[in-house]
């Protein structure tokens, strides 16, 4: 971790000539254990703030100052201060991965793609050259025919978003089955709404990205006049995509991106693509039936294949497969595109240091691999059993909090509880690891090692065509700071790397771990029943069980708190996209209430005393409330406005004890005041 900045008194030649100078922050060291930080930190709290006024501000206004915003950071929170610990832990076990002669199979793969990414001399030698062949092979398309052809073939060899993307996935009405999907893509902005937005920030926004795709062509050898013609047919085509493509609220609804069909019924809707084909050289030959998950992008897909002139749509695939490729070519590449991505995008000033970028390289793409390596030093057998009775806990506290729903009728309670009881806990790791004893890593060839990567990975997808669902597999590696909910796998899924201090601390007492812990075991646990989550039954399947009435009260209670969150702001004018954000802010305040029900039992009859000055309720709240310190850049926000569908971490704090009857009770708080939403917004 980066210590601050020392300040010294520097004394000049003369006496009399005194100045402050900055002394460099120590270098980062790869790490041999994690280092502690407890679940309730009082140095975070500002104690000027009021609590009943800005809890917020009353728990991280500490941390908020003492923590500001790394220089290779677009945001600095508790979550990606963790996610550096982790990294600069996982720094060590690679170094020493790498460089052993002794090595386990797994120990070989991680050390090696390390080592790889680490030679940066080895990779700024090759230039552009890893990607050589295959622009060759794209400037030499002259028909359409022939463009159509590497088109398929791209899909199956590289990483790069062309057109649009497809894959494997589980059947949204029947999720014991793996179908093939086809979906929207083709997109070099972060999403639709940036090529179609007209206010100022927007177009000058879309002025930028222009100016890096000329950039990007022009580090692979085209000429300045050919880069501003191709940029200009590049946006136009990215446009026409986006126009086509459902909002980021569109697609909360999974009916809005289920449409089963046959192939020659896709091919009706894009008839220049061979299909039968496609999906052969994918690795799913005969296919024969499909999700297309948005028919209309499909046709404005078809219209620019079919339309557009060969070279724009010749220059789209040699972008595309560049900036796809930059971040594993010389350095020239890398750097442009990150001045993009990170610093006009989101703020970010300066690239992260290079163990940083290969170990977040290893995680991605050997992260079971890795992932053993990291559960083994920091994932205790007592740590997933104290985790896996909290989890079991929070779902009693969910079963009872149905069954007391004054709103929902006994059919509808009768079918929650039964999902609910089909809900699966995968804590810490998964039960089975990963195989990659058939992926090839050099130590010598860190291009080729992420295109084979990206092809294992891509194959292995498709192999799961026609084979029974894994119920083991994870979305996530061990060592990531998150967690999730599959509403398909109806499993919630929490890894050893979220389950460390300060989110999860072993040595302090129940209250804080209840209330940060235990509060996102409850936040997954919720999305469960959260209006995306709430719409796939007990077996993963996509199925209405609600009754019209019971489906009414709740929209009606969502509503309360979409209109809640609405009034925040987030950056500039810019307010919570709440009908986005409102799966996150309802997980947030009934995964709280379900962790304060299970702490209160958990503590039953157990007589408990103030700790530095709080009582236990309150270290319940200040507890949950630290998990969610950040600071953010201004152009960050701006991103997350328009693309994440969590609020930011002051109203997701705020606006769940607003609405917490028991912490006004904690802390005193009085009717009109800030923290006393009236009337309550409550779901569960």
């Amino acid at each position: 971790m980066l210590s601050k900045p020392l300040f010294v008194v520097a004394t000049a030649l003369a006496a009399s000539a005194i100045c402050l100078s900055a002394q460099q922050p120590a270098a980062p060291q790869p790490l041999q254990a994690m280092p502690y930080s407890p679940s309730l930190d009082v140095t975070s709290l500002d104690r000027t703030a009021d609590p009943c006024v800005d809890f917020y501000k009353f728990s991280c206004g500490g941390w908020l100052k003492n923590n500001p915003i790394p220089a290779d950071q677009a945001a600095w929170d508790v979550y990606a201060k963790l996610a550096n610990d982790n990294q600069q832990f996982l720094w060590g076990i690679l170094e020493e991965d790498a460089k052993a002669t002794n090595r386990t199979p797994v120990q070989q793969k991680v050390g090696d793609y390390f080592a790889a990414c680490m030679n940066t001399s080895a990779i700024d030698v090759l230039g552009d050259k890893p990607v050589q062949p295959e622009l060759g092979r794209i400037d030499a398309l002259k028909t359409r025919a022939e463009l159509l052809a590497a088109l398929t073939r791209l899909h199956h060899e590289y990483a790069g978003s062309f057109f649009f993307g497809s894959g494997t996935d589980q059947d949204a009405i029947d999720s014991s089955v793996i179908i093939v999907e086809v979906e929207a893509g083709g997109l070099g902005l972060p999403d639709r709404d940036y090529y179609l937005k007209t206010d100022d920030k927007s177009v000058k926004i879309r002025e930028q990205y222009v100016a890096y795709i000329q950039q990007l062509l022009s580090l692979a050898g085209e000429p300045a006049e050919k880069t501003k013609a191709d940029a200009a047919a590049i946006l136009h085509i990215e446009t026409a995509l986006a126009k086509a493509s459902l909002t980021r609220v569109e697609l909360r609804d999974p009916h809005s991106i289920y449409h089963m069909m046959t192939v020659a019924e896709l091919a009706k809707l894009a008839p220049s693509i061979d299909w039968p084909l496609y999906f052969s050289t994918q690795g799913a030959p005969g296919v024969t039936k499909l999700n297309v998950s948005q028919p209309a992008f499909m046709k404005a897909v078809e219209a620019e294949l079919a339309t557009e002139d060969v070279a724009a749509l010749r220059a789209y695939l040699r972008f595309h497969l560049l900036t796809s490729a930059a971040t594993y070519l010389a350095h020239p590449f890398e750097q442009t595109n990150f001045d993009f991505y990170s610093k006009t995008l989101r703020g970010v000033p300066v690239m992260p240091p290079r163990w940083k970028t290969c170990t977040r390289a290893v995680d991605r793409n050997l992260g079971e691999a890795l992932g053993q390596e990291f559960v083994r030093r920091t994932f205790s057998a007592d740590m997933k059993a104290r985790t896996q009775l909290m989890t079991e806990q929070i779902e009693t506290a969910m079963q009872h909090e149905i069954e007391s729903l004054p709103w929902m009728s006994p059919a509808t309670k009768e079918e929650a509880l039964r999902k609910l009881h089909a809900i699966r806990n995968k804590i810490g790791y998964p039960e089975h690891w990963r195989d990659y004893s058939t992926l090839e890593v050099k130590p010598d060839d860190y291009a080729g090692d992420v295109v084979r990567a990206y092809r294992f990975e891509d194959a292995r997808e498709w192999h799961k065509l026609g084979k029974p669902v894994d119920l083991n597999e994870w979305g996530m590696t061990p060592p990531t700071v998150n967690a999730y909910f599959n509403p398909q796998m109806n499993d919630i899924n929490f890894p050893a790397g979220v389950l460390q201090p300060p989110l999860y601390d072993p040595k302090l007492d129940d209250a804080p771990n209840y209330g940060n812990t235990g509060g996102t075991i409850g936040h997954e646990l919720t999305h469960a029943f959260d209006d995306e989550g709430r719409q796939f039954d007990a077996k993963g399947n996509l199925r209405d069980w609600w009754t019209a009435e019971d489906a009414k009260g709740f929209e009606d209670r969502i509503n309360c708190i979409r209109d809640q969150y609405a009034g925040y702001v987030i950056v500039d004018d810019t307010h919570i996209n709440s009908k986005l954000t409102s799966g996150e802010d309802v997980a947030d305040l009934g995964g709280e209430l379900l962790a304060y029900i299970a702490w209160k039992k958990q503590t039953e009859g157990v007589k408990l005393t103030d700790v530095e000055g709080f009582t236990p309720d309150q270290r319940f709240f200040v507890g949950m409330a630290q998990w969610a310190c950040e600071n953010d850049r201004p152009e960050n926000l701006r991103v997350h406005a328009a693309t994440d569908p969590h609020s930011p971490g002051f109203a997701r704090i705020n606006g769940v004890v607003s609405n917490m009857p028991e912490f006004q009770k904690a802390f005193g708080c009085k009717a009109g005041q800030p923290m006393v939403h009236a009337p309550s917004c409550r779901v569960w």
